[in-house]
């Protein structure tokens, strides 16, 4: 019987990542990184091919967080690695697991000034959970098993890891006596208990507030069952934010997103459920939230701790420990069903109010009328991404409650709505892969539209064209301000799309829309260029969420002044 060989390192990594279940990886070529390249492809994994690395990282991040599986993106040396940096940052703040899997110079050539050297691991410190250079071949896939298990949040919150190899590295063998079985598999989930204690003390709490409410974020994606389950028993309010949307349905009664300011104020005790406390939150303060309690609950410790402390904080699986708390709580639903009918008092006539929304001064269309064509389609299953600034507040209040939301996130890192949609579109061909942005946020990315060309993703683009970064605002206080924005060329995106080898197709008028959106998620993948008004303040304007102007541009100005600068 013939003594296996051994293996190269380039050879293993590619097994590692296909014995763990990954079947396709977002890239761009280069030399450093090409053996794991070729040997990923002689395993038969999808390798998704970009116009530039940071949109290889916007789809690793999407794929993960759309199907629960680690996201992988690989970058060669030097600017290949630091193209990533932005997009790895956007995957560290919204705490998503992935790998960077980088390329650099061959060890011999340390400190001799080799093509594309630059201190990879430095730079990315910083937003990753781990960054480090696989120096030693037979220690590659152990530090491949470490890397993993951090970007799953084992050590830490979930996030992205940075891991380069040596050229050199790659290249060399290692003795199969070295390829243990337990760094190949995919490890079992964890599934950490809470205790009883902390159990019947959030039970105590829950049966003595009158107006509980729960708010999810990441912790609670893959938990969504034991969650309504949990809400039925407690008879709590529930929002939603960015990070939760979705996991309960429209329908259900503790769904109150309508009245969200009022819930925040009134509540008496605030059960977060894998959320971070941050500004859309109003950090947790006492201004945001004057009479509440809280209890925290999450798979990882820093989704407890962060800026307000629980009165009960439970660090375990968040599916069982919903769902032991759904066997004891017992709460009273009657502020609940009161915010209920509120909420779908306000909320009711929604979309006519935005079929309504009048052209702006300009004579264009608002941009409202695309959420009111995209209601009228069925997008249950469907996945819709929106990006921008400005438009990005009016698609938080306009997407049909019923599709898969992503958007930019905290980081508010414009440019992602393409990469997005096709990671979206390749993981789930047969539902739609919708993403809607301003054009700036389109300009970002836009080549990548020629790889969903390339690569059968079959994404629909909804550009709203108002030819400006930021749109005029006119805020009243005591005195009106002037918010100037940057202007853009009133440039033909759907002529970009044809010349990408896409569909496009330019939109003027909001009765043009519906069977535009019909063609193109018939034609497939697709851009259409929606011309809209930058008459059209945005519903963020003045509340500090958004952009932040320069100070000069609040200069007051009278009634004649605004509207001669209107014109």
């Amino acid at each position: 019987m013939s003594e296996e060989p051994p293996s190269a390192v380039a050879e293993l990594v590619a097994r590692f990542l296909y014995e763990r279940g990954v079947r396709r990886v977002f890239g761009l070529q280069g030399g450093h990184i090409q053996p794991i390249w070729d040997r990923l492809a002689r395993l038969g994994v999808a390798i998704v091919d970009v116009r530039d690395e940071a949109a290889a990282v916007h789809m690793a991040h999407a794929h993960s967080e759309l199907t629960g599986e680690m996201g992988i993106a690989l970058a060669t040396a030097g600017p290949g690695v630091t193209n990533t940096v932005t997009a790895v940052a956007n995957a560290s703040v919204s705490r998503i697991p992935l790998i960077l899997l980088g390329g650099c110079p061959p060890r011999p050539q340390a400190n001799k000034h080799p093509l594309q050297d630059i201190p990879h691991t430095e730079i990315l410190r910083p937003v990753t959970r781990q960054s480090r250079t696989l120096r030693v071949a037979d220690e590659v896939l152990r530090e491949l098993d470490e890397g993993w298990a951090r970007a799953t949040g084992d050590a830490t919150e979930p996030g992205p890891v940075y891991l380069e190899i040596p050229t050199d590295v790659l290249r060399e063998t290692v003795p199969p006596a070295v390829v243990l079985d337990e760094y190949l598999r995919l490890p079992p989930a964890r599934r950490s208990r809470p205790h009883p204690d902390d159990v019947a003390a959030v039970a105590a709490l829950v049966a003595a507030a009158r107006r509980p409410v729960v708010i999810t974020g990441r912790g609670a994606r893959r938990a969504p069952e034991a969650l309504v389950r949990f809400l039925d028993a407690s008879g709590a309010a529930y929002l939603d934010t960015q990070e939760g949307r979705g996991l309960v349905p429209q329908e259900h009664p503790a769904v109150v997103g309508a009245l969200r300011s009022r819930v925040m104020r009134d509540a008496d005790l605030v059960v977060t459920v894998g959320r971070q406390l941050d500004y859309q939150l109003g950090f947790g303060s006492p201004a945001a939230f004057p009479q509440a309690r809280w209890v925290r609950i999450a798979d990882s410790a820093g989704e407890l701790y962060d800026n307000r402390r629980g009165e009960v904080e439970i660090l375990a699986d968040v599916g069982s420990t919903l769902d032991e708390l759904a066997a004891v709580v017992s709460g009273d639903p009657a502020w609940r069903d009161e915010l209920r009918a509120a909420h779908l008092e306000r909320s009711s006539g929604y979309r006519e109010k935005l079929a309504a929304t009048p052209p702006g001064a300009d004579g264009r269309m608002h941009p409202n009328h695309i959420f009111v064509a995209l209601a009228e389609l069925d997008l249950d299953g469907a996945t819709v991404v929106a990006d921008g600034g400005d438009l990005l507040s009016f698609a938080r209040l306009g997407v049909p409650p019923q599709a898969r939301y992503l958007d930019a996130g905290a980081f508010g890192c414009l440019g992602v709505g393409v990469p997005f949609a096709i990671a979206a579109a390749l993981a789930n061909p047969d539902s739609p892969a919708i993403t809607v942005t301003g054009d700036g946020a389109f300009g970002i990315n836009a080549m990548e539209v020629n790889t969903a060309v390339r690569h059968g993703a079959p994404i629909v683009v909804i550009v709203s064209n108002n030819a400006a970064w930021n749109i005029e605002r006119y805020d009243q206080a005591e005195n009106y301000g002037l918010v100037v924005g940057t202007d853009l060329e009133h440039n033909d995106y759907a002529a970009l799309a044809e010349a990408l080898g896409a569909h496009g197709e330019r939109v003027t008028e909001p009765g043009q829309l519906p069977d535009a959106l019909k063609r193109a998620l018939a034609n497939a993948p697709a851009v259409i260029d929606v011309v809209t008004s930058r008459d059209a303040p945005s519903p963020d304007a003045g509340k500090g969420l958004g952009w932040v102007p320069d100070h000069q541009a609040l200069t007051p100005w009278n009634d004649a002044e605004i509207e001669r600068r209107k014109q």
